[in-house]
Formats: C-alpha cells, sequence, structure tokens
C-alpha cells in the first residue's frame, strides 16, 4: 500500500529553520511539507465574503393603471386627420371586449388619428379665451343651431315628479326625441356628396348625451361626442381652420347642454373615479394655458378612458372609424 508523499522533494533532509513549516497530513495525520491551505475570510453578517455576488433580481414594470406610470407616459402628439375617400356607410358596431381589442384599438392608425384629433384641438386653443373672437364656419354655425335645439328641448320636457333621487324618466323622453330626429339633424351639417353617412355619424351623435335605460352620463358618452366631430373632420365638413370654433364655441355649447341635462334630469354619474378627478361627468375640459395641467390631462384622458374596457367596449366602429 503506497504511504502519503508527505515531502515530496525533501525526503532526504531535516528540517531546518529555514525549512517550509511543518504541516500535518489529513489522511494520516503524519507531518507534511505542504502548505496548509488559507483561512477563510472573515466576514459578518452585514459583510458578505469578497466571492459572493448577488443575483439581481428581474425588473417588474410598473402597473401602467398606476397615477405614476400615467405620467411618466409620454404626451400624446397631435395628428392630421386623414380625409375618408371611400363612401361606403354602415350602421357602426360595438367591437372592444377586452384588453387585448384596447391593445390593437391604440396601435391602429384609427386609434392614433382618434386621440391625435383631440389633441389638436387642444392645441388650437393654447393661449386663447373662450370669449377670444375666432373664425366660425357655416359648419360650426350649423352645429351650435343643433345644440340650441337640443337644449331648448330640455325645457319643453319637464322633469316629472317622482321619488328617486337621481335618473328622471323624462329624460327617457327627451333621448327618445333626440333619436327620432338625429338623422334629420345630420343633414343640416352634411353636404350632398356625403349626406349618406347620416346612417353611420348619427349613432355617435345620439350616444353623445347619456344612456337612456340607466339615466346616467360619463366619459364614454363625451368621447361619442369627440368620436362625433373626428367623423366630420374626415368627411371633410370639418377642416384644421375650425378647430379653435369646435373647442370655443361647438364644445363650450355642448358643455352646456352637459350641465343643464344633468341638473334639471338628475342623470346619475357612468361611473366616479371620487376626487381625483376634475368632474364626475365630463373629462375633456380643462386649462389649455397651464402646461402642465394641459398635458397631465391628455395624458390621463388616454389612460383612464379611452384605454379603459368598461367605457371603450361601447365605443362604435363603422367606416369612418375603422376597427
Amino acid at each position: 500500500m503506497d504511504g502519503c508523499n508527505h515531502h515530496p522533494q525533501l525526503e532526504q533532509q531535516t528540517p531546518t529553520s529555514s525549512s517550509p513549516p511543518i504541516g500535518t497530513c489529513c489522511k494520516c495525520g503524519g507531518p507534511t511539507t505542504f502548505a496548509p491551505p488559507p483561512p477563510s475570510p472573515s466576514y459578518s453578517e452585514i459583510s458578505p465574503p469578497p466571492t459572493y455576488r448577488p443575483i439581481r433580481a428581474p425588473a417588474i414594470p410598473p402597473d401602467p393603471t398606476s397615477q405614476r406610470a400615467i405620467m411618466l407616459a409620454p404626451i400624446p402628439q397631435s395628428h392630421p386627420v386623414p380625409p375618408l375617400h371611400d363612401y361606403n356607410f354602415i350602421t357602426p358596431t360595438k367591437r372592444i371586449r377586452s384588453p387585448d381589442d384596447i391593445h390593437h384599438f391604440h396601435n391602429s392608425d384609427s386609434g392614433k388619428h382618434f386621440l391625435g384629433f383631440i389633441v389638436s384641438l387642444s392645441d388650437s386653443v393654447r393661449g386663447r379665451k373662450i370669449s377670444d373672437p375666432c373664425h366660425v364656419s357655416q359648419t360650426v354655425t350649423a352645429i351650435v343651431s343643433i345644440l340650441e335645439t337640443l337644449t331648448l328641448w330640455v325645457d319643453e320636457i319637464p322633469p316629472v315628479q317622482q321619488a328617486a333621487r337621481y335618473g328622471n324618466i323624462a329624460y327617457r323622453t327627451w333621448h327618445e326625441k333626440l333619436v327620432e330626429n338625429a338623422e334629420s339633424l345630420m343633414t343640416q351639417i352634411l353636404h350632398e356628396d356625403v349626406k349618406h353617412a347620416k346612417v353611420e355619424i348619427a349613432a355617435y351623435f345620439t350616444d353623445s348625451f347619456g344612456n337612456a335605460s340607466r339615466i346616467d352620463y360619463g366619459t364614454g358618452h363625451e368621447t361619442n361626442f369627440a368620436a362625433w366631430l373626428y367623423c366630420l373632420a374626415r368627411l371633410e365638413e370639418i377642416v384644421e381652420q375650425d378647430y379653435t370654433a369646435v373647442v370655443s364655441r361647438v364644445f363650450v355649447k355642448y358643455i352646456d347642454l352637459m350641465r343643464k341635462l344633468q341638473l334639471v334630469y338628475c342623470l346619475e354619474p357612468a361611473g366616479s373615479h371620487g376626487v381625483w378627478g376634475l368632474d364626475d361627468y365630463q373629462f375633456l375640459p380643462g386649462v389649455p394655458n397651464w402646461n402642465k395641467v394641459n398635458t397631465g390631462l391628455l395624458k390621463m384622458y388616454k389612460a383612464e378612458v379611452l384605454e379603459k374596457v368598461p367605457i371603450m367596449q361601447h365605443f362604435l366602429f363603422g367606416s369612418i372609424i375603422e376597427w
């Protein structure tokens, strides 16, 4: 049986003061001139060993619906509205049912151009007052006249006496009259070559003033009004020169009408975010000369309205706003 090789090069030598220190063989316990292993480095709980390499935790993306994520999101940018050249008007239908559908819409040309149109309207009134003079086209005048007609109908259809706090049923009578006259109201705006678009844009228009079944109103209905204006822009009934008047004349008149409907018929808010919002009913009104407020509102409108399935599941798609 072979023994341990304790002294590979010093078998015939006697250890001297200059010889390497004698260690102990870990196998047989005999003396050996092999150097002992270095001592382990000392470390404590707060001082890991030098060879320690921490394992990096995987990056967890922030919740896209958090307020921080919304504020860090890029500011929506304006886009020119592409005119519609091929006319094949249809009754629009609902297509959004899931977050994947929301993602599809926002990555589509329709989604980008629609949001870009809203940003363009916002940009058109930066640094301006509602009372400032602006170009008012025949189309803008016709839209304002239609909204004034709807306001007169509220006076003609007073609320009924009922015990319920919200949702006066007289609103259903007002809304029924709106639906019955919607297409004829559209003909007051549309030129002859696009008059058949009334079947498509009337659907957005009638859904801009609340829901007759629930007797409520919210940001989804407001979005339908913006979509109706976008349809008119695609049909070139509204052009970029009209944008300032669309905000300071048309949208202001729309807000006035909605305030009256809310107060007279006690419309219930269609979903409430509580104190964080400027208003339970509206979202698009803002303070455009406050840059931070304006950009924040645009980001939040995209995240809290256009990216919410419960709201956008009612949005309509046809030949003008394509899926």
